[in-house]
């Protein structure tokens, strides 16, 4: 019975141990590009786009492998020439709108964007309700 035990607990145990990433960085993933008006595009863009593995940092802030590996990404295509606005919108095509920390208005999340104003729009509505109700008791008595 202990023997079964311990090989239960080395199946549960053992796989997040051996998930280590064993690669070494990719290129440009902690290396800036030499050209600053270049780095300065990729670290706009990188600001700007939200590390999948963190989700509370940019890439540009994270030290997750994955966030390397974008920023390595993005140095890449900005060397080759590509339009930072362009690459935001490949990477949206590939991991979704929840990567972009400066999402669009698109069919899929408009209901984002009008559920506040509906919200306030209801609460100017029933505070006029009150303060209306309010003022016609005050002025009976």
């Amino acid at each position: 019975m202990k023997r079964l035990l311990l090989i239960l607990a080395l199946f549960v145990f053992a796989p997040p141990l051996l998930a280590d990433d064993t690669m070494p960085p990719a290129a440009y993933a902690y290396r800036q590009l030499d050209d600053p008006r270049l780095e300065a595009k990729a670290r706009g863009l990188m600001e700007t786009i939200r590390c999948l593995t963190c989700q509370s940092q940019s890439i540009a802030d994270s030290d997750a492998s994955m966030a390397g590996d974008m920023r390595n990404q993005i140095r890449e295509r900005i060397l080759r020439g590509e339009d930072p606005e362009a690459i935001r919108r490949w990477l949206v095509e590939r991991y979704g709108d929840y990567i972009s920390y400066a999402p669009q208005v698109s069919p899929a999340t408009w209901p984002l964007f009008a559920a506040p104003l509906l919200l306030l729009a209801i609460a100017a509505l029933l505070l006029r309700r009150r303060f209306a109700r309010s003022g016609q008791s005050g002025a009976v008595k």
